[in-house]
């Protein structure tokens, strides 16, 4: 059986709220780039300039800042993905000191549930809810509306984030372009509410896990 000790999760906390926060700037710059985009596709679907006259290069720089800011917000969701899954494991293990029998999937899933086809759709969700239901302070049934919330978000944000980005590669048009963009800055306005409550989530649990450490006496099972 894996060691099972309780460790505190403050500063693995700390650095994922701070990932997160990159991960959400990363996000309002994809906005900003995204409302370039839309700008300058509305200007040559009405017409406002010939394609290769003067509205050209703007429609190009704003393709092109469009595409560095989605390259940094990838870039940023990885990084965060890689430091959220540190800090959920930590207090997976963490949780299995409070309630060693609480847990409906093994501490493995924690990690391999973001990865694995299908189960990626609800273990990581089961996962911090074991989590959650071990770590509240004061027992009982604790409500699970902000984890909820926050799955929903991130499974809409990375689902129809993926087909958005393939609507906007596959645009030939300005019409198109103008379209795409719009469904992208939405996907990315719903992954900058994920993100959001993903802080809080990390905030709260973090916290619960502290104050559970230091209100009541914590004994880990016995090896074996």
């Amino acid at each position: 059986m894996p060691s099972t000790r309780l460790r505190s999760p403050l500063v693995l906390g700390r650095v994922t709220v701070t990932a997160l926060g990159l991960a959400a700037v990363a996000d309002l710059l994809a906005l900003w780039a995204g409302t370039g985009v839309y700008r300058a596709a509305g200007d040559l679907a009405a017409g406002a300039g010939p394609l290769g006259g003067s509205l050209s290069p703007r429609a190009h720089r704003a393709d092109l800042v469009y595409s560095v800011a989605g390259g940094l917000q990838s870039a940023a969701l990885l990084g965060c993905g890689v430091v959220f899954v540190i800090w959920l494991y930590r207090v997976r293990v963490n949780a299995e000191v409070f309630d060693p029998d609480g847990h409906s999937k093994a501490r493995a899933w924690a990690i391999a549930g973001w990865v694995v086809p299908i189960a990626s759709l609800w273990y990581p969700r089961r996962v911090i809810l074991d989590v959650w239901d071990a770590s509240d302070p004061a027992g009982g049934r604790p409500r699970h509306g902000l984890i909820n919330l926050w799955w929903a978000l991130w499974l809409l944000s990375v689902n129809v984030g993926r087909l958005m980005a393939d609507l906007y590669d596959s645009a030939d048009s300005a019409a198109d372009f103008r379209h795409a963009a719009q469904q992208m800055m939405a996907a990315d306005a719903v992954d900058l509410m994920a993100a959001a409550l993903a802080i809080r989530l990390v905030l709260r649990l973090t916290r619960m896990q502290e104050q559970k450490a230091l209100t009541r006496p914590v004994f880990a099972p016995p090896l074996g």
